[in-house]
This record gives structure tokens, C-alpha cells and sequence, in this order.
């Protein structure tokens, strides 16, 4: 951690300092007058009205050499290249979000309040881009080794199966039902996804309620897959990575694996020792297997001990989802890397899954569903199957991030 102090004393010549603590020492960072400015994780500062993006714009201004480097530069949509281009050089995009925005996307949708990109500006939008870009990919810079993807159909059991149902009927329900109360309201992204986090939750064994009370459990189907997962690692003496999503899920794994007698590392939200916990999964030969949260641990740590990553469960974010890849597949890692996705059968779990293999946006894909008549939480198995094992060709399916 930087003190502000020490930004004035003349020998300093490389400060290290997060984005949050950036824009709190905005006014020590510009009297100290750095000469180079780099951004690593360039896409932390994609939204453009936040604290941290507006101070890098205006720290960004003052430097003669600014350079930012990420491996997911559009995380989520088109939008996202804005602010870190406004501090790159604003003289590709402009200053000014609005005038970018009115350039470059029609605002459709509820109130038009949905940006999409014109169809008429895709190419000058790629060629400002590419004007002061350089892309290297994993396979031109690294030589690492071959990826497998295996998707392991998890069956719930029976009265978890028709708790998920009954979600299932009611979240399309309520949806209907905001509609119809007066006032149309729009089944936008946010409300859709809301309703579709209780569905993952399920499916990952629990299901909270609206009043914060402690999550009921209400399966074990993933629980006992991952069981075995383990168990055959234990007998091929290989370390294991374990990703998920939820706290209560990761508790329940870690709890599985404290009374299996098996010594883990684990990295969530409440951990802050986290250094020391990779470090541990990384040297002690004890120490097999390591439990992330995948919104927390998915970002500049090194788990290369493990050539195999478990997908517990997982959330709509491509750049989450790309990150924790990372994790085992970078410089270090000599073994062919497997990741193991475990979904639920005949639940939102497959097509999550789907939308992330397809790059899809997931958001836009549902309300399509819903105004096309759909169901959006159901999965239509005809336009995806799904094994137990890996097709031939989904071992490169998901594309590493350039990095």
C-alpha cells in the first residue's frame, strides 16, 4: 500500500497502486507527475462515470505516455471501449460518452435505454479501435499446453427437481405479472437475471429467500459429483482447482473436504490473508485442493499446480469466466489443462454454459426469449446436446483471453 507521503520524495520511481486507492491519491499521484501510466486489467476502468475511471482519465491527461493492457477490452458490450480509450487517447473517441454513444449505437427498447451498436459504424468502430492497439494472443507469445472442456450432467435429485420447477413457473409468473400491474413495466436484463440468480442458486444446492435468512439446503447432486471428481484426483495424486459461485456453495465444499481429511486453500469474498492461501495450495505438496470464488479469485493469481479446474458453477460474466480459466492455463503450467463444467441437467445451468461457449450475451438472448413468447428459464435441449464426456470438437471451444 502506497502512503501518500512517500509519493513526494524524489527517489520514488515506480509506485504499484490499485484502482481504488488511485483515485483516492488522485491529488498526491498528479503533483508526483509520473511520466508512464499503465492500466493492467484496462477493463476495470470500462465504466466511465465511476470514481476510479474518472480519475484515470484525469491522471491519464497529464502523462506523457499512457499505455493499458487487458485481455477482455469489451467485457460485456461495445460501450465498454470508451472510457479506456478516453484515457489511452481521447482523440480517438472523444471526450464526451454521449457524443460516442449517439455516434455509434441506436438506444432501443423500454424507454430507450438499450444501446446497440449500428450496423453502419461496426467497421469505423474497429478500425479507431485497431489504431493504437496491439493484439497478441496466448498461442503467438506462450507456448502452453492443449485445453479439454468435459461437461458432467449433474441430475438433481427428484424433490429438488420440483422445488426448481416450481421457481421456474413462478419466475415466468412475475414477470408477467409486473406487466400487468398498472403501469407497464419493461422485462429488461436486470429483472431477468434477477429472477434467474434464485435458479442458479438451486441448482447449486440452495435457495435463499427474499428476507437475507441463512440459504436453505436443497441439494447434494453437485456436492457428490464433485465427490467423485475428487476422489479420482486424490488417486492420481493431482491437485484440484474448485470455482464457484456462491458463498454457500463454496462453505459446503469446503466443509466436504475438511471432514474427508483433505488440506485446501481457499479464496472468497471474506478471506484476506488470500497471498498466503495461494502460496500454500502452490509449494506445500499437502495441500490439494484449492476453492475459489469465481469473482474473487479469477483475477492475477497463479494456480499452476493444478492442470485440472472444476467448474462448480458459474456466473454470466465472459470476463469472469475467462479469468479463472487463466488461473492454471499460463506461463508455469507444463501439464494439458482439463476443466470440468458440472451442470445440472434440464436447468438454467446448460444455457449459461451455452451462452458463455457461444460468446453470447446472456441478458439479450433471455428478454429475446421472453418477447418472442418463451419461457426464458427453460432450456430447449433440441438446440444443444450435451455428454458426460468432451466432443471432439470442444477441447478449444472456449477461447483463452489474450494475455
Amino acid at each position: 500500500m502506497i502512503n501518500p507521503s512517500s509519493l513526494s520524495v524524489s527517489p520514488l520511481s515506480v509506485a504499484v497502486i490499485n484502482y481504488e486507492s488511485a483515485w483516492r491519491l488522485e491529488k498526491e499521484l498528479a503533483a508526483w507527475k509520473p511520466h508512464l501510466i499503465i492500466c493492467d486489467e484496462g477493463h476495470k476502468i470500462k465504466s466511465h462515470n465511476i470514481a476510479a475511471s474518472k480519475a484515470m482519465h484525469r491522471l491519464g491527461a497529464r502523462a506523457p505516455y499512457r499505455l493499458l493492457l487487458t485481455g477482455t477490452i469489451i467485457t460485456n458490450k461495445a460501450l465498454d471501449v470508451f472510457s479506456q480509450y478516453k484515457f489511452l487517447d481521447p482523440s480517438i473517441f472523444g471526450s464526451s460518452f454521449y457524443s460516442f454513444r449517439n455516434r455509434y449505437f441506436d438506444m432501443t427498447g423500454y424507454g430507450n435505454h438499450t444501446p446497440v451498436l449500428k450496423k453502419t459504424m461496426e467497421d469505423e468502430l474497429t478500425g479507431m479501435m485497431h489504431s493504437i492497439a496491439y493484439r497478441a494472443t496466448k498461442a503467438e507469445c506462450l507456448d502452453l499446453p492443449a485445453t479439454t472442456d468435459i461437461i458432467r450432467s449433474v441430475d438433481l435429485e427428484p424433490a429438488a427437481m420440483k422445488v426448481y420447477r416450481a421457481l421456474v413457473t413462478d419466475s415466468y409468473a412475475e414477470l408477467g405479472n409486473d406487466r400487468e400491474q398498472g403501469t407497464p413495466v419493461p422485462v429488461t436484463a436486470t429483472n431477468i437475471l434477477t429472477r434467474l440468480l434464485r435458479l442458479s442458486q438451486l441448482t447449486g444446492g440452495f435457495l435463499g429467500d427474499d428476507e437475507g435468512n441463512t440459504p436453505q439446503n436443497i441439494s447434494r447432486a453437485k456436492l457428490n459429483s464433485l465427490s467423485d471428481i475428487l476422489e479420482q484426483a486424490q488417486q492420481e495424486d493431482k491437485k484440484l482447482v474448485v470455482i464457484a459461485r456462491f458463498v454457500p456453495e463454496i462453505k459446503a465444499i469446503c466443509s466436504m473436504l475438511g471432514k474427508a481429511g483433505i488440506t485446501y486453500s481457499c479464496i472468497m469474498g471474506s478471506v484476506t490473508d488470500r497471498d498466503e492461501q495461494v502460496s500454500r495450495f502452490q509449494s506445500d505438496p499437502d495441500c490439494r485442493v484449492f476453492v475459489g470464488q469465481i469473482a474473487t479469485a479469477g483475477l492475477g493469481i497463479t494456480l499452476t499446480a493444478a492442470s485440472t479446474l472444476v467448474f462448480y458453477s458459474t456466473d454470466y460474466s465472459m470476463s469472469n469466466h475467462e479469468q479463472a480459466r487463466a488461473r492454471i492455463h499460463r506461463v508455469g503450467q507444463w501439464e494439458n489443462c482439463t476443466y470440468i463444467y458440472l451442470t445440472a441437467k434440464n436447468t438454467v445451468d446448460e444455457k449459461v454454459l451455452k451462452a458463455l461457449r457461444d460468446k453470447a450475451d446472456l441478458a439479450k438472448t433471455l428478454v429475446d426469449d421472453y418477447r418472442n413468447g418463451k419461457n426464458p428459464f427453460q432450456y430447449n435441449h433440441s438446440n444443444e446436446a450435451h455428454s458426460n464426456e468432451a466432443h471432439p470438437n470442444e477441447a478449444h471451444s472456449m477461447k483463452e483471453p489474450n494475455r
